[in-house]
């Protein structure tokens, strides 16, 4: 029986590019036909633009705010959150909510790059970078803390600055590559704990999915697909799916809405 609560980001959380928002919403929508779940809409659609993080960060507060209110709200019912996000910016809300409510979990944070750059280090300005630092207490985004580095790891990462790759080291933080990114190797490292489960779609190599900062020599669509089949449908306490960017092409967002499902059907089918 499924015990998702499916929440859908749809306010500007320091968006780039003007397909993240959309592509989120035609995700949920998927979702809901899949699972019979009702998305909860979390913000109001807004454009995209080149802003730092100093500015991003405080236009987002009201969206923000919603999303922690209503991860909360999932995970006091008993609900295992199920976010579809349009960047990973909202994880700032998400995953000290998670965190405080699943101390013991296992962060997997399926991504192209770390997300570990701070106010200091970041060269972009670009707020998804600096996200799971902040998670995790390097720098203060105004919205929570609490997860151990060394809870987390880092599936599929290739593209990490280099004092990002030393706050990582520093951090204890654990980085498999894709070469190395198989279902043994992710069993491993999350051994018997809950695990919170997030996926930001440049993971995959490009053009499988659609992504705004896509690197290649990523993971194949079946390689992550198996990773989740292997993964214990009791330990999964909440998944974040983000950065998907739409084209506005029917044709070519349907190809990848039918990747985006068929990755995660295994630890959706399973609950």
């Amino acid at each position: 029986m499924l015990n998702y609560e499916l929440i859908l980001s749809q306010g500007r959380i320091a968006d780039r590019t003007p397909g993240a928002i959309a592509g989120a919403a035609l995700t949920a929508e998927a979702i809901a036909k899949l699972t019979g779940l009702t998305p909860i809409a979390v913000g109001t659609p807004s454009p995209s633009r080149l802003d730092d993080w100093s500015t991003s960060l405080p236009d987002a507060q009201e969206t923000l705010t919603s999303l922690r209110n209503a991860v909360a709200t999932a995970l006091q019912r008993g609900r295992k959150p199920l976010m579809v996000a349009n960047t990973c910016s909202a994880s700032l809300a998400s995953l000290p909510v998670a965190f405080a409510h699943h101390p013991d979990a296992v962060l997997l944070w399926i991504d192209a790059h770390g997300d570990f750059n701070t106010p200091r280090t970041t060269q972009s300005g670009y707020l998804g970078g600096m996200v799971l630092a902040a998670a995790c207490g390097l720098w203060d985004s105004g919205h929570g803390q609490g997860i151990d580095p060394i809870r987390v790891v880092i599936v599929g990462a290739r593209d990490i600055d280099a004092a990002e790759e030393q706050l990582l080291t520093q951090s204890g933080v654990h980085v498999i590559s894709p070469a190395d990114a198989n279902p043994e190797a992710i069993r491993s490292a999350i051994g018997d704990a809950p695990v919170w489960i997030h996926v930001d779609w440049d993971v995959l190599e490009p053009n499988y999915v659609p992504a705004a900062y896509a690197i290649p020599a990523g993971l194949h669509p079946d390689s992550l697909r198996a990773i989740f089949r292997a993964l214990p449908a009791e330990q999964i306490v909440g998944i974040e799916l983000a950065e998907f960017e739409a084209s506005g092409n029917n044709i070519e967002d349907a190809s990848a809405l039918a990747v985006i499902i068929d990755v995660i059907s295994p630890v959706i089918d399973a609950n």
